[in-house]
């Protein structure tokens, strides 16, 4: 006769209470039968596995609880994203500052180094708090990865009030923001106003006032940089040379061995003239 599961369980006096007594408190690591008991349905979208003592214990899975963990972790990564400093495209020579030589009543020149040092073509834009006294050239332009422009940038230079030190005090700013591009193109500032969110700030330049009387380290390497400012200018300027054929008239080419033949045939008759 088979033994049922309350049954072996069941003390060898036969008392039924005592009977229902170890039912209740029978191991959870025994069980009749080969196949184990089903796992309740859940609603929460929480499943349910039988562990090794034949405990139920949930596992992550789909559903709305998991949608709901993966939206925090996405939105916990997203401001975490934020509160990182953005990666820098351009490096800039100086870093923080733009130097001037200080000239009142006369419009002056400074100098700037800007790097793409990022892999894709890079975008950048002037931005100052002085845009009536202050132009840059190029106001901005697209750069290559790895390539170099010198920006010029001009400014006024007022006469002091009240024996003020500009020296020592100046509040006119510079702003330098980037954009990363697909490609190369041709340079518009609307760029930046069709993807304000993808435009980074890459430095604020104070702007700092070198008197001319002393050298200066600063001093001299603006000279040099404005030199070199100017002789990319002038190179830019000039058009470019034909290495092709020469053309002459409409679609006449003379190349050197034509020119030789000419020039001997011609020579050939002058001696047969004179011999004559």
């Amino acid at each position: 006769m088979a033994i049922s599961g309350e049954e072996r369980y069941a003390p060898a006096g036969g008392d039924s209470a005592g009977g229902k007594l170890w039912n209740l408190c029978r191991m959870p690591f025994r069980q009749v039968g080969g196949a184990p008991a089903p796992a309740p349905p859940s609603s929460s979208g929480i499943h349910y596995s039988s562990g090794r003592y034949g405990h139920e214990a949930p596992v992550a899975g789909g559903g709305a609880g998991g949608g709901a963990q993966g939206a925090s972790a996405g939105s916990i990564s997203s401001v975490a994203k934020s509160l990182l400093p953005a990666r820098r495209r351009l490096r800039l020579d100086p870093a923080n500052k733009l130097y001037f030589p200080y000239e009142p009543g006369n419009q002056v020149k400074s100098a700037i180094g800007i790097k793409n040092t990022s892999k894709s073509h890079v975008a950048f834009k002037f931005q100052t708090t002085a845009p009536k006294s202050c132009f840059m050239r190029p106001p901005g332009a697209i750069l290559s990865p790895g390539e170099t422009i010198i920006a010029t940038v001009f400014k006024f230079v007022e006469q002091p009030e009240n024996n003020e030190n500009v020296l020592q005090k100046c509040k006119v700013k510079f702003k330098i923001l980037s954009l990363k591009v697909q490609g190369p193109m041709e340079y518009a500032p609307e760029l930046f106003d069709e993807q304000k969110d993808q435009a980074v700030v890459e430095k604020i330049l104070r702007v700092v006032f070198l008197a001319t009387g002393s050298p200066c380290p600063q001093l001299e390497k603006l000279k040099n940089q404005l030199a070199e400012a100017e002789a990319a200018l002038e190179a830019r300027k000039k058009p470019p040379e034909e290495n092709g054929p020469k053309i002459v008239g409409e679609g006449l080419v003379i190349d050197e061995w034509k020119e030789r033949r000419e020039r001997y045939l011609a020579q050939q008759q002058v001696e047969v003239a004179d011999s004559v």
